[in-house]
């Protein structure tokens, strides 16, 4: 069983523990609709990626028709 040699202050223990912080998100403007999205990441919006559509929404689906 491991056992330490000497005990580690307070200090050297939170230092060690310094960039454990969780870090806030850097949330970029969509530059087609304007909505807050994650950089690198499609809209989950509109579905644009560096101004293109890249995916495409399905509206509104009515599903008394569908079950006819």
């Amino acid at each position: 069983m491991a056992v330490q040699q000497n005990k580690v202050s307070k200090s050297r223990r939170n230092n060690r523990r310094a960039h454990d912080a969780l870090v806030a998100g850097n949330p970029n403007e969509c530059t087609n609709c304007g909505e807050l999205k994650r950089p690198h990441h499609v809209c989950s919006a509109c579905g644009h990626y560096a101004d293109r559509e890249v995916v495409a929404l399905v509206e509104e689906i009515d599903l008394e028709d569908d079950a006819a």
